[in-house]
């Protein structure tokens, strides 16, 4: 994409008005998507997305400018440009490069350029045809398939070079059933930082299925009541309230602007005694897995509360030198067009010591969530509005009768005090989570737990 000379005399351009650090991030990413509605190709694109960002700072000014021109002459030229903004005298007259050493948590066995697209249609194909064959009241399937190899290249004003290649793919499987005017849908997207190997490991027919049986049950569920009652959160995708309502709140971009409820509260108790969360972004093939971050920090694993005490934040560089806070490999952007700040990785709820038998079996009466939807928060309060999309009703310790139009309503702070229960069954799903920096793969979750007492939104 670049050599280190032109590396360097970008830099120095950039630099050259006085600012303390600037840093270069190159791209080349080729991407491939393939949609299947009912079983019939739809569509079908592949192309390569390349392109420079140049970021400046100086103090607490940052100035970034992006280019898809990737020759020395414009690129020099650009960062110039950029920095004209800071008014002073470079000290900067050299930059040697030191190679990052960078570890990869995961080799591809199968790079997905090498597989023929009809075998993806076919296998995609299976996936339709078992969700139509579950029930008669399947009316629309619909597979979506993507896979990107992100070549990066980070550079910086104090020498570092980092060269990384990261594979990822995920399907997303959904089904819809009808009956007059009602419908439900049921939705499936795993996904991992691995090649086309990563489809051996896992059942398109199973997870098909698994999406037409939770549209059809909730298709012929009765309303949801409401209330304030406890609740029990299945394993996996139930993390995504803790990523919205709290994560968010623990990333040094809220933190440094004092928008989060757990500003200045490194020390403090403001979960269960019986809760640990942690970011890691070293899980071998996890979708949400960074080598490295987009400013050139190894991937870490960071415990962000520990027994409910808070024990750090996601840190970026910059948001960092504001809080004075090192960075914590937490840095992420979507592409060269965005200016990095501190992410999530996979944020999950460690696994607790109670069983979920046990945290069923002691609810007299709730709400059991089996599968999460999508929702709304308030990052600077933590409140959330979070629809439930497969929910029961349980009674004298059982799971009864489904319901629907359930929503959950709350504070994220106060929701980590309210859990009383976590099970020992952690689970992570995979989503795609956007802020400043341009939507990432992410992994939510968390183990069965239990919130005892929470609004449920419903049906009065």
């Amino acid at each position: 994409m670049i050599n280190k000379n032109t590396a360097e005399a970008v830099l120095l351009s950039a630099t050259s008005t006085g600012a303390e650090f600037a840093e270069l991030f190159v791209e080349s990413n080729v991407k491939n998507t393939i949609g299947v509605v009912n079983g019939k190709v739809e569509r079908a694109n592949s192309g390569i997305d390349c392109g420079c960002g140049i970021r400046i700072i100086n103090k607490d000014k940052v100035i970034y400018v992006y280019t898809n021109k990737l020759d020395k002459d414009n690129l020099v030229k650009l960062a110039g440009e950029g920095a004209k903004v800071i008014k002073g005298k470079s000290n900067i007259k050299n930059i040697v490069f030191s190679d990052l050493d960078i570890y990869r948590l995961y080799v591809p066995e199968i790079m997905p350029e090498s597989v023929n697209k009809r075998d993806i249609v076919s296998m995609m194909r299976l996936g339709s045809e078992a969700a139509y064959n579950y029930d008669k009241l399947i009316t629309q399937t619909n597979l979506s398939y993507m896979d990107s190899t992100q070549n990066v290249i980070i550079a910086n004003s104090e020498g570092l070079w980092a060269e990384d290649e990261r594979v990822r793919t995920r399907i997303a499987v959904s089904a819809v059933a009808s009956e007059g005017n009602e419908k439900q849908t049921g939705y499936f997207g795993p996904g991992a930082l691995k090649g086309f190997e990563f489809y051996n490991t896992i059942n398109i027919e199973d997870i098909s299925r698994e999406a037409a049986r939770s549209a059809v049950t909730m298709l012929k569920a009765d309303d949801c009541p409401s209330g304030k009652m406890p609740v029990i959160m299945d394993n996996g995708f139930g993390g995504v309230i803790f990523h919205e309502a709290c994560g968010h709140g623990l990333e040094a971009a809220a933190i440094s602007k004092s928008a989060s409820v757990f500003t200045n509260k490194i020390g403090q108790k403001i979960a269960s005694d019986k809760l640990t969360a942690i970011d890691d972004g070293t899980i071998a093939g996890s979708w949400g897995s960074i080598n490295i971050d987009d400013e050139g920090i190894r991937g870490q694993k960071n415990i962000l509360i520990k027994d409910g005490v808070l024990k750090n934040y996601m840190v970026d560089r910059h948001n960092g030198s504001l809080i004075g806070m090192e960075p914590t490999g937490s840095s992420r952007r979507e592409s060269y067009r965005y200016v990095p700040v501190s992410r999530m990785t996979n944020t999950y709820i460690a696994a607790g010591k109670d069983k979920k038998e046990d945290i069923i079996s002691s609810t007299e009466y709730g709400l059991y969530a089996k599968y999460m939807g999508g929702g709304s928060v308030n990052p600077a309060s933590g409140d959330f509005n979070f629809a439930v999309s497969e929910a029961y009703i349980i009674r004298n310790g059982k799971i009864c009768e489904p319901v629907r139009g359930a929503t959950l309503i709350g504070k994220g702070s106060e929701v980590l005090l309210n859990i009383d229960m976590i099970s020992d069954n952690l689970a992570l799903a995979e989503g795609m989570c956007g802020a400043s920096s341009g939507a990432v793969p992410v992994c939510v979750g968390q183990p069965m737990l239990r919130v005892q007492n929470i609004t449920v939104g419903g049906r009065a």
